[in-house]
């Protein structure tokens, strides 16, 4: 099923796609802010190849990634590339970008 906002990516897509195999040894808080009429504020954290998803802000994670509703949902469902997204200033990330591939193998884009 493909999500058609980031809440519901968030709560039903992800846990489904994630890919607890690619995620030893990783362990990552990411702050998901997506802004828009259906944005929202994600915790998502991995650990011990485990998933958690909290809806909110989180004081002081390991990357944040911030973008509006719609390049957001474009980037999720594969419309546009996570490399593209953040090379055209669509998505604006803080942190390890190694970390950020990591997200990527674990099936969150």
């Amino acid at each position: 099923m493909e999500a058609k906002t980031s809440k519901e990516f968030f709560e039903k897509t992800l846990p489904e796609k994630f890919k607890p195999e690619k995620t030893a040894g990783i362990d990552i808080v990411a702050q998901i802010n997506v802004t828009g009429s259906n944005g929202g504020d994600w915790i998502v954290i991995i650990k011990d190849q485990k998933i958690s998803i909290i809806q909110g802000t989180y004081p002081s994670p390991t990357l944040t990634l911030e973008a509006t509703d719609s390049d957001f949902m474009d980037m999720v469902t594969g419309k546009l590339s996570a490399e593209k997204a953040f090379f055209t200033g669509k998505i604006h990330f803080k942190g390890n970008l190694g970390l950020a591939l990591k997200l990527r193998e674990a099936g969150f884009f």
